[in-house]
Parts: structure tokens; C-alpha cells; sequence
């Protein structure tokens, strides 16, 4: 693409004037010979680079409510993306930096701005002319931050240019979307260099904890490894990228993490508290906190259940936990959903002896939360309901599941005036575990596989994958694992896409439960139809790039089938 930068000044000459006079400095902002000049600033301006570049989950929009995760009532912003009335034309309504947060969907615009941002720091410090403390971890957390946003920027549009010099104001510069194989190969090149200047890693309770280290890279060269080797985007099989994946991940499980013992904890408590499971966070503190309980709650706490009520879990990843014995609820013969007679399961009893994970994500009718018993039912003639009934207020989803992963425990006050700052967890060991174990499967070693699933679900009590889970089954498995172990993480979205299965999970109806209550208290579960999403047009795979940016850029190649 070919992109002219114009510089518009306003010259306003005066006979009489002296020119000193607009040699005065400005007001609003340091001028860049300052910066570059004092090294604290400089270094403000390094730490300023994180921020810019590593996006949240806590945002009005969660990522969930555009996947089957979440049942998102709106049809506007990210409901666009959930509906897929997605088009270059409304992509931005799902940007990182629209009012709502977007999901983190689009992230064409505000990678950009970030890259540059890096890209002018990564000159300066080129050559002797600058010396600081430390200067050389810097510079490799720098790249490691554009590595970042690159990942970010190839799993949303398979490619990008790739810059990595700074232009002026004024001067014509042509840009070409690099492939995603161009890409990944300059994140993993880039990593690979900033290695050996990084720390090994920081303890959570280190103030340094958030910044990029070895393991950081590791865990992301190891996710890059994963996508590269998926259906997707490896349409060759090509086996060494799934090798790279297993080895990358390895690097990461040499240091000393664990599986914290208690799976919510891991997400709930605050920013600087002890987590030996978290590789790399977004950290939150009291003057830079989050919202995020009172965006997702329902109104028995004066909050949004997503905002319009948009983010209720579903009946369909509801479905997706396994019961107790490791047993899934349901099986599919020849396609048709049927209740596990191994299971135990009780259509009439559903939410009994589950996976842990599911009461510590998920909030039901019946549930307790800090003390109080959730009811979600309504009376067979819809005239009486439960407080959290969506006939209560329209701040209740009408999924009648309320998201509980993340939310705080009963010592933190719920509140609008609360800063609430739980890290969002952008690497852990589960996901690196999981990772491992797809790599391995997908490499013929179906024994390590199992072996890094069951490791997961010990954490929370659940049996060991059995031998005798093999092939497609454990496929399967593996899968529904991600979904369960990393649920409302950001990794739905784009696992259902790299995997190439979208044509099943992203088809088809978003279900809620109806929970009707008769008058002598017997409880009668209802599934409840709530959006038909019809079926999968394999060009949401990738987002579309919006209209503007092609306009402004005539050669920039659009996404295929936009």
C-alpha cells in the first residue's frame, strides 16, 4: 500500500513580530528532545509501551460474547461479531478501542499505533548514543512486546506488514501484507533474540512481575508453535510445528511453576498476591484498576451481567462440563445429542456432581455466592420468579447462568467505587500444559497427551483420562479440556477457528435453562432457544479489515471474502 502522512501547519506571519516567538516549547506534552535526553523519562516512556500493547479482558465486553461461551443479547458493537453481521464496514464497533473494550476483536488500528510506539523506542536506543541502566532488557522487552502484538495481529487476519522502522510526517512509505508464515517467522526471530537479555521470570509478588522474561517468550513462541501447526493456518501438515510447539512449551514447564490448588484463587485475587501458576499478566493496581465484578455480576449486586445483560454463560458450554466420575453428560451417536449412560447425569437434577470447574466459573440457579442462594426460576403461569430471574430486572441474563470466574471473594466489597485488581492472566501453566499435550497428540503421542490433560484435571479432583481414550475420542477430549480449563480466557474464539471446527461450534442455536418452579416447589429444567446462528461461513475464520484503512491504502489486500 502506498500512504502519504501530511503535515498540516498553519503559518501566520506578522511584519512586526519577532521569530523567537513560536520558539516557545509546548505546554500539553515534554518535547521528544527531552525524552530522549533523561533517563527516567525514558523509562517512562518503556513502561508506557506496556500498556499500550498488552490489552484486558476486563473490559465492558468480554471476548466470551462472541463465542458460545456467553449468550450476547445485543445485536450492535460486538453482537456483530456474535450474530456475524461483521463486515469491513462495522468491524471497528468490535475495536479494542471503542468505548465497550470490543471484545478484543479488532486490533488493526491500535496494534499499529502500538507497534510505532515500540518501533520509535527501538531506534533511539540503537548505537552508543543513549546509555541507561539496563538498557539491553529493555530493548528485548520491547521486541518482545511487538512480537505480542504480531501474534495478536496474525491470529485475527492471518497477515500484516510487518514494520519496523519509524516514518515521518510527510513522507511516502509503501506498506504489503506480509503472510502469516512471514509473520510467525519474525515473532519466533525476535523472541529468539530477546531471550538471552530477560530475566528467567518474576514472582508474582515482585514489582516486576508483568514484565517480559524467558518464560514469557517461551509461552508465547509455544502458543505461536500451536497456531502455526493448526489446520488453519498449516494446511501442509507440516509436523516440525507442532514439534517447535511441544519443545517451546517445554522450556516453559523447566521452570518452577506449579498448578495452583485452588482453580479459583488462581483468577481472583489481587494483583501482587502469591501465584506461582501465572507466566505473564496484565497487572492491575488501586489508581489503575478494573470493573470487571460489577460489569458481569447480575443486579442483585447493582451490576450489568455484561452490560444488557449480554454475558450469560450458556446451556452450551454448560452442557460441555464433565460429571464427577469424568464421565461427559452427553454422547453423540450418529450425530444426535443423548444423555451418557455412564454419566449419572440427571436431565432433572443438572447441575449435580460436575466438574468443580463448573461451580467455580459459573453461578446457577440454586448457587451460593458470598453467602447468598441464587434463584433464577419462574412459576408456570410466568407471574412469580426468583430475585435473579430475568423477569426481575433486565440486568439478569437471560441464559439464567451468571459468570463467576474472576469475581471476587466475599472479603472484597461488591461496588462501583471498588478498584478491583485481579491480573488478566495472558500465559499460565495450564494453558502451557494443554498446549503440550495437543502438541503431543498431534504428533502421534497419544500416552503424553492423556498423560498433560490428566494433570490439569487433578488439580481440581477429576479423574485421569483413561487408556482406552484414544484417536478421534481423545481428540475430542482434548478439545472440550481448552474449552473447559481456559473458559472466558480468550482462547475459544480463535481454538474453534484454528482447529477448523467452527462449521459445528460456531453453527447453529445459543441455548439458556429455564428453570420453572411449580407451586409445590418441584423444579422443571427447560432448555430455552436463544439465538439461532445458523450456519458457519468459513470466512469468519479471519476478520475483515475495516473499509477506511483500505480506502487509505488502496494496496492493502483485503481479508479473503470480505
Amino acid at each position: 500500500m502506498k500512504k502519504i502522512l501530511f503535515l498540516f501547519a498553519l503559518l501566520v506571519t506578522i511584519s512586526a513580530c519577532n521569530d523567537d516567538i513560536l520558539d516557545i516549547p509546548p505546554k500539553d506534552r515534554i518535547a521528544e528532545d527531552a525524552v530522549w535526553s533523561d533517563e527516567n523519562l525514558i523509562k517512562a516512556y518503556h513502561n508506557a509501551l506496556y500498556q499500550n500493547s498488552i490489552e484486558h479482558g476486563f473490559k465492558i465486553h468480554m471476548q466470551s460474547k462472541a463465542t458460545d461461551e456467553a449468550y450476547c443479547s445485543i445485536a450492535w458493537d460486538l453482537g456483530n461479531v456474535a450474530r456475524r453481521t461483521m463486515n469491513p464496514d462495522n468491524i471497528t464497533s468490535a475495536a479494542t478501542n471503542h468505548w465497550t473494550g470490543g471484545g478484543n476483536i479488532y486490533y488493526w488500528g491500535t496494534a499499529f499505533q502500538a507497534i510505532r510506539k515500540i518501533n520509535v523506542f527501538l531506534e533511539k536506543m540503537e548505537g552508543d548514543a543513549i546509555a541507561i541502566q539496563n538498557k539491553a532488557r529493555l530493548v528485548a522487552e520491547a521486541k518482545f512486546l511487538r512480537a505480542f502484538i504480531y501474534f495478536n495481529l496474525i491470529e485475527r487476519f492471518g497477515g500484516a506488514p510487518i514494520v519496523t522502522e519509524v516514518y515521518d510526517l510527510g513522507e511516502e512509505v509503501s506498506f504489503k501484507r506480509s503472510s502469516f508464515d512471514e509473520v510467525a517467522a519474525f515473532i519466533e526471530t525476535e523472541l529468539l533474540a530477546a531471550i538471552p537479555d530477560l530475566a528467567n521470570k518474576y514472582a508474582s509478588t515482585d514489582s516486576n512481575f508483568g514484565r517480559a522474561t524467558k518464560d514469557a517468550c517461551n509461552a508465547l513462541l509455544s502458543r505461536l508453535m500451536l497456531y502455526a501447526a493448526s489446520p488453519l493456518f498449516n494446511t501442509t501438515n507440516d509436523k516440525t510445528r507442532w514439534q517447535k510447539a511441544a519443545t517451546y512449551a517445554e522450556q516453559v514447564m523447566k521452570s518452577d511453576y506449579i498448578l495452583e490448588p485452588n482453580y479459583s484463587q488462581v483468577f481472583n485475587q489481587p494483583s501482587g498476591a502469591p501465584n506461582n501458576e501465572m507466566i505473564f499478566v496484565r497487572s492491575f493496581s488501586a489508581t489503575n484498576s478494573h470493573q470487571a465484578p460489577m460489569h458481569n455480576l447480575n443486579r442483585r449486586y447493582g451490576a450489568y451481567g455484561g452490560w444488557w445483560a449480554s454475558n450469560g454463560p450458556t446451556q452450551n458450554l454448560v452442557d460441555d462440563y464433565d460429571m464427577t466420575n469424568g464421565e461427559p453428560p452427553f454422547i453423540y451417536p450418529g450425530g444426535v445429542k443423548t444423555v451418557n449412560p455412564a454419566s449419572g447425569y440427571d436431565p432433572q437434577n443438572p447441575y449435580a456432581n460436575r466438574d468443580p470447574r463448573f461451580e467455580a466459573t459459573i453461578i446457577h440457579d440454586g448457587s451460593e455466592y458470598r453467602g447468598d442462594i441464587f434463584e433464577m426460576w419462574v412459576s408456570p403461569d410466568g407471574s412469580k420468579w426468583g430475585f435473579d430471574s430475568y423477569k426481575q430486572s433486565g440486568d439478569n441474563p437471560r441464559s439464567n447462568y451468571v459468570l463467576k470466574k474472576f469475581m471476587p471473594e466475599s472479603n472484597i466489597p461488591l461496588s462501583w467505587q471498588q478498584p478491583y485488581t485481579n491480573p488478566w492472566i495472558i500465559f499460565r501453566l495450564g494453558e502451557t500444559y494443554l498446549n503440550y499435550a495437543e502438541a503431543k497428540f498431534e504428533l502421534g503421542d497419544e500416552a503424553t497427551c492423556r498423560e498433560y490433560i490428566s494433570k490439569v484435571r487433578a488439580r481440581v479432583g477429576m479423574p485421569a483420562i483413561p487408556a482406552s481414550v484414544t484417536g478421534a475420542e481423545l481428540r475430542r477430549r482434548l478439545y472440550n479440556e481448552r474449552r473447559i480449563e481456559l473458559a472466558f480466557e480468550e482462547h475459544r474464539y480463535w481454538d474453534v477457528r484454528r482447529w477448523k471446527i467452527s462449521d459445528v461450534a460456531e453453527s447453529g442455536i445459543i441455548y439458556g435453562m429455564d428453570i420453572v418452579k411449580d407451586a409445590a416447589g418441584k423444579k422443571n429444567y427447560v432448555l430455552n432457544q436463544l439465538l439461532d446462528r445458523g450456519k458457519f461461513d468459513p470466512k469468519f475464520n479471519l476478520l475483515p479489515i475495516e473499509t477506511n484503512e483500505i480506502l487509505r491504502n488502496p494496496e492493502l489486500e483485503q481479508t479473503q471474502g470480505y
